[in-house]
């Protein structure tokens, strides 16, 4: 037998003999299969362990889902609050379990609904907030003790939860028994969003100043929800995905463990957003890359913060799949891209889900396109068996291998960071901000040239000309019907009351306080987002943008 020949008899019988890999679409190198050899130090304690138990790569219960299903929160909230409102009703109705309220960008700038600036976007990204009387009306009927809600909201989150405590005590609901999440993740908004008014050093203090608050006020409701997923969309690898929102979420921590607390009364208020989908998603690594987020995370309180809490090490995460992976195209090609996300999320231990609708692309999300989307949820939960076992792709090589590689690569992409002076550091510096939009421009040109394919975009198109699709249209009423209430309200209020809660807040700024009382007080005096945040700005200043190109 020539040489020749046994080379090519070898290859046909092991393929991994020439090594053999291919780039997946997240740019990750991967064999043609795996075996027991990709896997030369598993140990089933250290790397694995039960449901429940550190490190948590199977999940941060044991029982999971068979025990409680993950929380189902559609994302919702657009026009007027009486809008939003029944919006919450239909989907409490289609058996959604949580809430999750969208702010339009006005209230998450600041801007009142008369601002001149706001003029071209009350309503029409989320709901607008002026006052607690639009957050009391928006949660009308919804008795807030038996709901958890979530907000999208950072520059402002300090307003807007103070707005939702106001409103559970004109319900007579005790806020200590509030559960929910806030966003409140100022670090992601400097990098991706854009959303931003004071300068990073002030926003972190409110950010402290929050946290602080729920530590004794509403110990069940997580006052940061640190987010990945509009990282994810501006361009970040998957283990940026997770390393940036990790050395975010550890400088808020740091924030609170300099005014005297321990780690293991803020850790469990810490909860974190990440992507399953968007506009590079591959299914097995998705699910890899979450385990190995919370086996990551677990290693981080315990060994570098030494937690002595198991409350404390476990990752609370939801999931989103955004809206970049959706496509105008063939739109109900969606729904299928929306089920896998989902299916993703669940495998990977998700405590938390908001999904994208099938017509995402066009506008805010019809009725149907909502409800498909819980429906997809719904159907996961309890059709398909996967709440049957827990964490069942666990022992699988591949899976195993993968997960195993993203935990390293996130610790080093977090190591890089910290040795370029940390997360703020890069921040301020647009380093972060340039290399994600050079990354996302690299992923573009990959999807006009072909070799990254979107079916029905660049492969398998067809002639829509003749395609009928039910669109949401924003009322060009709302943001004259929101001015006149808003109107209102300053003529009712106690206007007295107004500004001497005005002037309270403002001293307290000047004198590095804590916050959160005196906006609490000026939110029950029915002061608006715009008049807080006026007073803020007298003392903190407005952040400048970095120029990163």
């Amino acid at each position: 037998m020539t040489e020749q020949v046994k080379r090519s008899e070898e290859k046909s019988e092991n393929p991994k003999a020439d090594s053999d890999l291919t780039e997946t679409n997240t740019g990750v190198k991967v064999k043609l299969f795996y075996d027991p050899e990709d896997m030369p130090r598993f140990d089933y304690e250290t790397s694995l362990g039960n449901p429940g138990q550190y490190p948590y790569t199977r999940g941060i219960y044991p029982t999971m889902y068979r025990g409680k299903l993950w929380t189902m929160r559609q994302y919702a909230g657009f026009s007027t609050s009486e809008n939003t409102n029944s919006r919450f009703k239909f989907l409490l109705e289609q058996g959604q379990t949580g809430l999750s309220l969208a702010l339009d960008l006005p209230t998450q700038l600041g801007l009142d609904s008369d601002d001149p600036l706001a003029k071209d976007d009350v309503g029409k990204l989320g709901v607008a907030i002026d006052t607690l009387r639009d957050m009391e009306e928006i949660f009308e009927g919804i008795p807030l003790d038996g709901i958890s809600t979530s907000f999208t909201i950072n520059s402002t989150a300090s307003i807007i939860l103070a707005m939702y405590v106001a409103t559970a005590e004109k319900q007579g609901v005790d806020p200590s028994r509030l559960r929910g999440t806030i966003q409140n993740d100022i670090i992601k908004e400097y990098i991706a969003r854009g959303t931003y008014i004071f300068p990073p050093e002030p926003s972190i203090r409110l950010i402290g100043d929050t946290i602080e608050y729920c530590i004794k006020q509403i110990p069940r409701f997580n006052s940061v929800s640190v987010s990945g997923t509009h990282i994810c969309e501006c361009g970040a690898t998957p283990a940026q995905g997770v390393a940036y929102p990790f050395l975010t979420g550890i400088a808020y921590l740091r924030e609170v463990l300099d005014r005297g607390y321990d780690i293991d009364d803020i850790a469990p208020l810490l909860s974190f957003h990440l992507i399953a989908g968007g506009v590079q998603f591959n299914f097995f690594q998705e699910i890899a890359k979450l385990r190995a987020t919370r086996r990551l995370w677990g290693k981080i309180l315990k060994e570098r913060f030494n937690s002595k809490s198991e409350k404390a090490m476990r990752l609370k995460f939801s999931t989103g799949g955004m809206g970049g992976g959706m496509t105008e195209q063939q739109p109900l090609n969606n729904i299928a891209r929306i089920a896998f996300y989902a299916l993703a999320a669940a495998l990977a231990g998700s405590q938390s889900m908001n999904l994208p609708c099938f017509d995402e692309a066009y506008a805010i999300p019809t009725d149907e396109a909502i409800r498909t989307s819980l429906r997809i949820q719904q159907i996961i939960a309890h059709e398909i068996g996967i709440p049957d076992v827990v964490d069942p792709l666990g022992g699988s090589y591949y899976v195993e291998s993968v997960t195993d590689f993203f935990e390293k690569e996130i610790a080093a992409e977090m190591e890089r960071i910290d040795s370029l002076g940390g997360i703020l550091r890069c921040v301020e510096d647009g380093m972060i901000q340039k290399q994600l939009a050079d990354q996302a421009y690299q992923v573009q040109k990959k999807f006009e040239s072909g070799e990254m394919i979107k079916v029905g975009v660049n492969r398998f198109e067809i002639d829509e000309e003749d395609r009928e699709l039910e669109v949401f249209e924003v009322d060009s009423e709302t943001r004259s019907r929101q001015i006149d209430r808003f109107n209102r309200i300053k003529e009712e209020r106690d206007n007295q009351k107004v500004e001497l809660s005005l002037e309270a807040l403002k001293r307290a700024a000047a004198e590095k306080e804590n916050l959160m009382p005196s906006i609490l007080d000026a939110v029950r005096a029915y002061a608006t987002v715009g008049e807080i945040v006026g007073q803020l700005k007298e003392i903190y200043g407005e952040a400048s943008p970095v120029t990163v190109f």
